[in-house]
């Protein structure tokens, strides 16, 4: 039977918005930590709050974030479960809010974990939601009149808006920029449709002057009224300092009915790490709050991992990237000392500083241009950052490998860990409001992506790439089935392979089957492929609104088994 700790007994208590709960949090899981048999720790309903000036630091470098750069080492953790075993979370009714840049939980060097119930959000997300409530034009000025929600915080400095985060403990602010920030992308309620464009509301200002605590007003330098009421302008920095969660060198990792209101950051990340599920869970704005951003970039990404990564039965609604993320990492050939020994590098400048390889792990050397198969072999040995520290340099290692590779390998070829591979089932969940794809994925391991409602994607539903010169994301697809799936109005084909060769003439994915989907598209086929052999597209029902493109388009795809039936 499990041990049940509660919070409360470690010296804090719900619903005291001027108390830190940070330290008792800390000393709560220290005591689960230390207990040997199975421990229940309990967060009873209600409010949480916790800053960084007290939580737990870690300096950790974590996929798709900000690389190397040593001003983002450190890492502000919330919620940090570490070197535990046998733990189950328990939160119902219970909100945990941060305050300024943090990550909100990390599961780190643990097993057998569960986080359920428990409600994540930021008491001021670094995305400002401002929404035209009202436009016109006055005494030959245009003008809008913004608003924003009560949790964003904004001063006026002459013709600009400086939007911020809370004053910290140090009396510095926690964040800060001008005007449109460093991003924005368009959401549209009625429409249900999020989209990355330009921002115009900073352009040509007249005067910006604050009206009531929540609304902006901004007079223009010209006289044309603008069109956009209604719509939310998204804006954010670019700067990905934190992960917004954590799972990383864990396995049996478990989050369950977790609801995210706001991720800071790339998402919840999950790195190096074994068999993790996500289900019930909801990444969604609380409502009647104004806000439509629940996360920063991502909702969740999973990188280099293994086992099944299962996400089942969950919300995403509202990010500012991909809801899911599943990939490999190709590093780059540098040089090669001898015939068993490689110098590898981290290519992109957001992906470094964190270990790639175990001996005896299985590698294959891929050709960039086609991204086939050079060889594969077994590691030996290899010299390589850590992942918590600067001791050893962040982007670049050094692997020796079983057997003799062929010569000429340096800036033609990269390498991929094929033990570092997960299966994945994405199964029942809706994807809503996404300026970008609904999922990405690419392993060679089974995939199964069956029962979904994508609404309205920016771009694909499904993305399946694999790239050796962008982003560096790995992974041929052997075995993927995409079934029961309803497509509605993506902004791109539905469902895009589409891996990043330049040299076609050899596939580079196969084993596709799209069966007993249901989509609805206008001027954008179902499928879209290339270098992908084995397709098989059958029983899958299509209907057409307003302009009709083919439903299938080929390009190097030999082997193809397509029937498309009758086009409603």
């Amino acid at each position: 039977m499990a041990r049940l700790l509660d919070v409360t007994d470690f010296g804090v208590l719900p619903d005291r918005p001027g108390t830190d709960a940070a330290p008792a949090v800390r000393a709560a899981l220290r005591a689960a930590r230390a207990d040997a048999g199975p421990v229940t720790l309990r967060f009873p309903p209600g409010d949480y709050h916790l800053w960084p000036d007290a939580a737990h630091r870690r300096e950790l470098y974590v996929s798709n974030t900000t690389g190397d750069d040593p001003r983002h080492r450190d890492k502000s953790i919330g919620l940090l479960v570490e070197a535990a075993a046998d733990l189950v979370i328990s939160g119902e009714g219970a909100r945990l809010v941060l305050h300024g840049l943090q990550t909100t939980f990390a599961v780190i060097d643990s097993r057998r974990i569960r986080v359920e119930g428990l409600e994540f959000d930021h008491a001021v997300p670094t995305v400002v939601d401002a929404t035209v409530v009202d436009v016109g034009v006055e005494a030959g000025r245009a003008y809008r009149l913004l608003r924003v929600p009560a949790a964003t915080l904004f001063s006026v400095e002459g013709t600009s808006v400086r939007w911020h985060g809370e004053t910290l403990g140090s009396g510095a602010l926690a964040w800060s920029g001008l005007d449109a920030l460093e991003y924005t992308q368009i959401h549209d309620p009625v429409a249900g449709r999020t989209w990355r464009g330009p921002n115009p509301l900073f352009e040509r200002v007249h005067a910006i002057r604050r009206v009531g605590e929540r609304d902006l007003r901004i007079d223009y330098e010209h006289a044309e009224e603008p069109a956009d009421r209604g719509l939310v302008y998204a804006m954010r920095q670019t700067t990905r300092d934190h992960p917004g969660g954590l799972v990383l060198d864990s396995s049996d990792v478990t989050l369950s009915r977790v609801r995210f209101r706001y991720l800071h950051g790339f998402g919840v990340v999950g790195q190096n790490s074994r068999d993790v599920t996500v289900e019930e869970c909801e990444f969604v704005t609380p409502p009647g709050t104004g806000r439509h951003s629940a996360g920063f970039a991502d909702f969740l990404q999973f990188s280099g991992c293994s086992g099944l990564v299962s996400v089942r039965d969950c919300l995403f609604d509202g990010p500012h990237d991909d809801p899911i993320n599943v990939h490999g990492c190709y590093l780059r050939v540098t040089a090669q000392p001898d015939d068993r020994t490689l110098a590898l590098e981290y290519p992109h400048a957001e992906t470094a500083g964190f270990p790639q390889f175990s001996p005896g792990d299985q590698v294959e050397v891929v050709d960039r241009a086609t991204l086939q198969v050079i060889a594969t072999t077994t590691v030996v040995s290899v010299r390589q950052p850590s992942g918590r520290d600067h001791d050893l340099p962040l982007r670049t290692m050094a692997v020796t490998v079983e057997d003799a590779l062929p010569s000429g390998l340096a800036g033609r070829a990269a390498v991929e860990n094929a033990t570092r591979t997960p299966a994945v089932r994405i199964v029942g969940n809706v994807f809503r409001n996404v300026p970008t794809r609904g999922v990405l994925v690419t392993t060679r391991r089974p995939i199964e992506i069956a029962g979904n409602r994508f609404e309205r994607t920016g771009m694909a539903g499904v993305y399946v790439s694999c790239d050796a010169a962008e982003w560096w994301e790995s992974g041929p697809v052997r075995d993927l089935t995409i079934r029961d799936n309803d497509f509605i109005e993506p902004g791109g084909p539905a469902i895009f392979l589409d891996p990043r060769n330049a040299v076609r003439e050899q596939p580079v994915h196969s084993g596709v089957t799209v069966q007993a989907n249901h989509f609805v598209l206008d001027d954008v086929p179902a499928l879209d492929a290339r270098s992908t052999s084995g397709i098989h597209f059958h029983d899958n029902t299509i209907v057409h609104l307003g302009k009709q493109t083919s439903d299938v388009v080929l390009r190097s795809c030999p082997e193809a088994d397509i029937d498309t039936g009758a086009a409603l």
